[in-house]
């Protein structure tokens, strides 16, 4: 049986990434109900959403094997650990199965997602990787618009294990997809231990560290307003964003149209460009918010063209990070997916000091999310100071 062409993959690797997404994001809207069913404590559950996010730090190690052993190898790799967490749970209904399960899953996703991107970077020229990479990142924003409310279809079906059954049903068919249609890919030999080598070339890399510390001042940016915008609200105007589910929607449909825009704009305007102007939209958005948050469909909207141009901006620097060292494609990912985990890490508890100290604004007629709007344009500027001295330093084009 011959394997599908390129064009034919991308499409099929974007279904598989939008069911490895959901398994991701599907935790936070029904943290709730697996509580209930584990019958554990809130408390419990967060024990095991922080050991997950710790182990994000790990991503850049399981990325490796994509570059010292193959796109095809860190894809499978990747796969097999989802799989096997869905079925932990599937078999033994547990508090512990859940907490290894969740382990799992992240170290699998960790390890699938730079092989994944190497490979379609290998591929696919400079000039048309942002089309490329960003239909395969709409699996990010389907995995909440269509994963997300399948979940919890069947949850409310057959309770909350059902979808690790699923899961493991439907990632071992993905698993043996991959293992098909993805051709072996030659593997480069290189002398000593490939972990530290890999490493030790990215971090020795002043354009990598660059790359890098683009992630982290763009997703500090984000989270810095994202953090407090819901307490803003009800502290100032009495209102919540919004439902849940509404809330959620919003969040998805603004992710995948920044997807869109990619697809339609990126290549077009050149990838540097692209992101230029995706930092420079952010801030304006966050200075629109305390104009358009009057009610809960003001902030709604507002929470919209905040993740619209976030999306826009993130997407947009995934094939520049993918083009600053081809040979070490996976492990430059990871590490750039590694400095966003760090960037939101930062932003979070700056986001809270600026916003408990909005005091500093008591005598002004300044809302108080004032400071961290402030705080996230000076991030913003900082990613823009970064990417110019890539277009300098590497002569980004395309």
């Amino acid at each position: 049986m011959n394997k599908p062409s390129f064009r034919l993959q991308v499409p099929i690797l974007t279904v598989i990434r939008t069911l490895i997404n959901t398994m991701y994001r599907m935790i936070y809207p029904f943290l709730g109900v697996f509580r209930d069913g584990l019958g554990v404590s809130l408390p419990a559950l967060s024990l095991v959403l922080t050991v997950r996010s710790l182990l994000g730090a790990c991503g850049p190690f399981l990325a490796t094997i994509g570059d010292s052993r193959g796109r095809k190898t860190g894809m499978v790799v990747g796969m097999s650990l989802m799989v096997a967490g869905a079925a932990v749970v599937a078999i033994w209904p547990t508090y512990p199965a859940f907490f290894i399960a969740l382990l799992l899953m992240v170290l699998g996703k960790y390890a699938h997602d730079p092989s994944l991107l190497a490979y379609l970077g290998d591929r696919v020229p400079y000039q048309r990787r942002g089309f490329i990479i960003a239909i395969s990142e709409m699996g990010w924003s389907l995995a909440f618009i269509v994963g997300v409310p399948l979940v919890g279809l069947l949850i409310a079906k057959s309770g909350w294990p059902a979808p690790f059954r699923w899961f493991t049903l439907l990632g071992s068919v993905a698993l043996g997809v991959i293992i098909w249609m993805i051709p072996k890919d030659a593997v480069v030999q290189r002398n000593g231990f490939p972990l530290w080598s890999n490493f030790k070339n990215v971090l020795t890399y002043t354009p990598a560290i660059v790359g890098m510390l683009i992630g982290v001042f763009v997703s500090s940016a984000n989270e810095v307003v994202n953090t407090v915008f819901g307490v803003w609200m009800e502290d100032a105007f009495g209102l919540k964003i919004a439902a849940l589910g509404m809330a959620s929607a919003v969040i998805g449909i603004s992710e995948f149209s920044g997807e869109l825009f990619v697809i339609g704009f990126t290549d077009r305007l050149g990838k540097a460009k692209a992101v230029s102007l995706g930092l420079v939209l952010n801030s304006i958005s966050a200075l629109l918010l305390p104009v358009l948050a009057r009610n809960t469909w003001g902030a709604l909207l507002g929470l919209f063209l905040l993740y619209i141009t976030f999306e826009f901006t993130l997407v947009s620097v995934i094939p520049m990070m993918t083009e600053i060292m081809p040979t070490y494609r996976a492990t430059m990912t990871a590490f750039s997916a590694a400095s966003h985990s760090l960037g939101r890490a930062i932003g979070a508890p700056i986001a809270t000091l600026l916003y408990s100290s909005q005091t500093w604004f008591v005598n002004l007629p300044l809302p108080a999310i004032t400071g961290n709007v402030l705080a996230a344009i000076l991030l913003n500027l900082l990613s823009l100071f970064s990417v110019q001295y890539l277009v300098r330093k590497l002569k980004f084009k395309g």
